[in-house]
């Protein structure tokens, strides 16, 4: 059963779970949202996953649970921890009652080190649950993305990207196809936690670079002081913190 099937990961882990001979249930609030992978899901289970009531049956004849559920921009009056947290319990909680035997959940690399924002916080409490089960749990923690870097090649666009500190902070993201073979086969390994990036190691000044490469463009990258996305961040979460008040 996959939750977060109409997410850029989802729709590839679908994808992976029938290469590899699996049946699959998806669950999804709207159909329509599934279409262009419908030939890859057996069953479409409709709920909502900050509804318990909604999920009875939802794993029901499952032994695997995927979840990538959470929500990069609160709405709908929801929060961080509605979602990325108590949303992913309601599925375990399901999960449980009907003894499925593994539970796959994907979040953030590196993420212990950044508990102190909101919705880090609430996807590793979902952890801490999940590890206390008795649930054969599988956390895996990508280095971000292909599709994060978007952002850079819609900067390039406009003629100008913007990028903190001296622009040499390194990642390695990974393909959405990439890491659904990653978290499918995390199945037949020993490994209850798995950190995962792509093959290529880059820097922001080189990835921003490529963006002006492939639009044809002179590259103008400007650097912004990072003690200016710290001060960003602070505001950021704090405002965050009386929202919930």
């Amino acid at each position: 059963m996959v939750a977060g099937a109409t997410g850029y990961l989802g729709k590839y882990v679908v994808q992976e779970f029938k290469k590899q001979g699996y049946w699959v249930r998806a669950i999804t609030r709207n159909s329509e949202k599934l279409t262009s992978i419908r030939g890859f899901i057996d069953e479409i289970f409709i709920g909502e996953v900050t509804k318990p009531d909604s999920l009875q049956g939802v794993c029901k004849d499952i032994d695997v649970v995927f979840s990538s559920i959470g929500i990069t921009k609160q709405k709908d009056g929801l929060t961080y921890r509605d979602v990325d947290y108590q949303a992913n319990k309601n599925l375990l909680n399901a999960a449980i009652k009907e003894n499925v035997k593994q539970f796959i959940y994907v979040l953030v690399f590196n993420a212990r080190k950044l508990r102190q924002l909101k919705i880090v916080e609430a996807k590793e409490l979902f952890v801490d649950e999940l590890k206390k089960s008795n649930i054969e749990s599988i956390v895996i923690r990508p280095n971000g993305f292909f599709s994060d870097m978007t952002e850079f090649f819609n900067m390039a666009k406009k003629g100008r990207v913007y990028v903190f500190g001296d622009g040499n902070y390194r990642g390695n993201p990974i393909h959405g196809a990439d890491l659904a073979k990653v978290c499918v086969d995390s199945l037949t390994s020993n490994d209850q936690e798995i950190n995962v990036g792509g093959p290529d190691l880059l820097n922001q000044n080189e990835i921003a670079q490529m963006a002006f490469d492939v639009l044809n463009k002179k590259p103008k990258i400007t650097h912004i002081p990072d003690w200016l996305r710290k001060l960003s961040l602070f505001l950021y979460t704090s405002r965050k913190a009386l929202d919930c008040f």
